[in-house]
């Protein structure tokens, strides 16, 4: 085993804020209406929100309110939504893909959650330290080879070093960690601007921290902001329901799996599971589009919470 190191950013880090914006848009025509078609992006930054994309629906939305709720009062809002584009309307009302596109799943039996520890250790760091400083933010957290923490790094908007590092202990021992446990607290010093007023963000570019960790190959699709008729999102959270399955149902330790698409055509063109490094075709599961929203209920605003702190290990029906 080699060296791990994965990261977490919070609810207030920039491009978090854009993920936000955009699944609350989501949730908010879901709401009205169930099989509203929305790809939401956000772009912001230094006192401006844009906010994008292609929106079919019955529901009346406030878009400039959703930033605001979200990112302030004070954000200049611009938007420039259209419907989406008939001809892939064509292919997805038939039932096909919303996109071609690979999809992973992935599943371990190294922590409650099912996922790397150096992904949790990183996450609960962050949601520990955000409990008491609800501010932008970044922890990370590298693993030794004998499984050991070798050192953490945490970087927090208004709250100085010492202060961040009292906090950083209290998780330790809380957790019992062991090892060399060398930190790195605001290591570029303390700060406090962040957020939108420090940096831009962008709707899906923190790939990584929303799935597994660089630890696993991702197929590159954002989630948010998209309504789950793109199976960017909707096969991703069955990929990832199938690995939990797999996991519990063989006993293993590490399952992956893999699921492709064609834009329109219903059936994956890949459905691999790996098991322990032992792959075989996945059975049993209705994969199109229509079988997978219909068996994880995904017309539901239920999509906000995936956007702060990652789309697995969170308690949602696709980690059950």
């Amino acid at each position: 085993m080699f060296y791990r190191t994965a990261e977490s950013v919070s609810p207030k880090h920039p491009d978090k804020l854009c993920d936000r914006i955009s699944d609350a848009i989501l949730d908010a025509y879901l709401a009205q209406d169930p099989d509203s078609r929305v790809a939401a992006e956000t772009c912001g930054g230094h006192g401006v929100v844009f906010v994008t994309g292609e929106i079919t629906s019955k529901g009346d939305v406030d878009i400039e309110k959703i930033v605001h709720e979200i990112a302030g009062d004070e954000m200049e809002v611009h938007t420039k939504i259209v419907k989406q584009s008939p001809e892939i309307a064509q292919g997805v009302d038939t039932g096909g893909a919303g996109d071609q596109g690979i999809m992973i799943g992935y599943a371990t039996d190294e922590t409650p959650e099912l996922l790397p520890l150096e992904v949790v250790l990183s996450r609960r760091l962050n949601q520990y330290i955000y409990e008491k400083y609800p501010y932008d933010g970044k922890t990370q957290v590298t693993i030794a080879p004998d499984g050991t923490i070798e050192s953490i790094v945490a970087s927090f908007q208004n709250v100085s070093k010492a202060d961040l590092e009292a906090r950083v202990k209290e998780f330790i021992n809380a957790r019992g960690l062991t090892g060399k446990l060398e930190l790195h607290i605001n290591p570029a010093g303390d700060w406090n601007q962040g957020g939108f007023e420090a940096d831009t963000g962008l709707t899906g570019r923190k790939l990584i921290v929303d799935n597994y960790g660089p630890r696993v190959a991702i197929g590159g699709g954002c989630y948010s902001g998209k309504d789950p008729s793109k199976v960017d999102r909707s096969a991703a959270y069955m990929a990832r329901r199938i690995a939990v399955d797999y996991l519990r149902k063989r006993g293993a330790h590490e399952v992956l799996v893999r699921l492709a698409y064609a834009i329109g055509y219903a059936e994956p063109l890949e459905k691999t599971v790996i098991v322990d490094g032992e792959p075989e075709e996945i059975e049993g599961y209705d994969l199109t589009p229509r079988g997978i929203i219909s068996y994880l209920d995904l017309k539901r605003p239920i999509y906000g919470k995936t956007a702060e702190y990652g789309h697995y290990g969170e308690g949602f029906d696709w980690d059950k």
